[in-house]
């Protein structure tokens, strides 16, 4: 799968190469005025120099003997390397030649950057800066999935419990949907001090519902509460009692979340 940046008005391909991200270098060079190739920026000294750093820090298995001899030979008249060439001759990792779908010469974020400079300036701060940004938009999107995620963990160990112990034979489908929505306001108030009816009239605008706008440590906690939600139900305790005690359980896990989430954040 890959993602795409528009820098200027070029699209720009990025893929996932052993879970790091690789720019594609070709993509790039569109933005260049001019007939250029990447080989006329892998010939440049200080750009060599540059991945030799990069190999050193990040690849343990980099031929530094061919490198070397390779480097030696840069800002020569006749001298030119492919992207293959050096890959195959040195063992390098930061670049990568594809074919097929989404091919063409590829570099790791941190060269991809440096070869950004060589087009222009402008051309480096501007995809720098969107390429921040892809990445805060995917964050979030991560953290929505982990969110719907957790509230999932104990969904289903949580509902059986109610079948099993509070759901009447022979009722209605919609009489059933009664009883897994009153229990499922159990934890809301719990947690949350209200239930969904009461979250949805006090946000009108909203969409969704109150565990949508949960935080991450509110859905760890209401993960918890649903297994021992489960617990109590078959263990007969009465819904006030479970309520009660559920509320006391949601009040010291928050505080400790929060206490723990405090301190990851100082240390930061």
């Amino acid at each position: 799968m890959a993602n795409t940046l528009n820098v200027q008005g070029t699209e720009i391909t990025i893929i996932k190469v052993h879970a790091e991200d690789y720019i594609c270098l070709t993509d790039m060079l569109k933005a260049k005025d001019g007939d250029f190739f990447v080989t006329d920026w892998l010939r440049n000294r200080n750009t060599l120099e540059y991945i030799g750093i990069w190999e050193k820090v990040n690849n343990p298995d980099f031929n530094y003997g061919e490198f070397a001899t390779i480097r030696n030979n840069a800002g020569l008249n006749n001298f030119k390397i492919s992207v293959k060439e050096f890959v195959e001759r040195t063992g390098a990792i930061c670049l990568q030649a594809k074919a097929g779908r989404y091919g063409g010469t590829y570099a790791h974020k941190d060269i991809a950057f440096e070869f950004a400079m060589w087009i222009s300036p402008t051309f480096k701060f501007y995809i720098v800066r969107d390429y921040q940004q892809l990445k805060e938009k995917e964050q979030i999107s991560l953290n929505w999935s982990v969110k719907r995620e957790l509230a999932k963990i104990n969904y289903h160990i949580h509902t059986d419990a109610i079948k099993a112990n509070l759901v009447p034979e022979e009722i209605s489908q919609y009489h059933r949907s009664l009883i897994y929505a009153n229990e499922a306001d159990v934890l809301n108030v719990a947690l949350f001090g209200m239930t969904a009816k009461e979250w949805r009239d006090a946000h009108p605008e909203d969409k969704g519902n109150i565990r949508d706008y949960a935080t991450i440590n509110q859905l760890i906690c209401l993960s918890n509460m649903e297994n021992l939600n489960a617990v109590f139900i078959n263990e007969g305790l009465p819904q006030g009692e479970r309520l009660q005690k559920l509320n006391q359980i949601a009040i010291q896990q928050m505080t400790v979340l929060e206490n723990v989430e405090s301190k990851r954040i100082l240390k930061g």
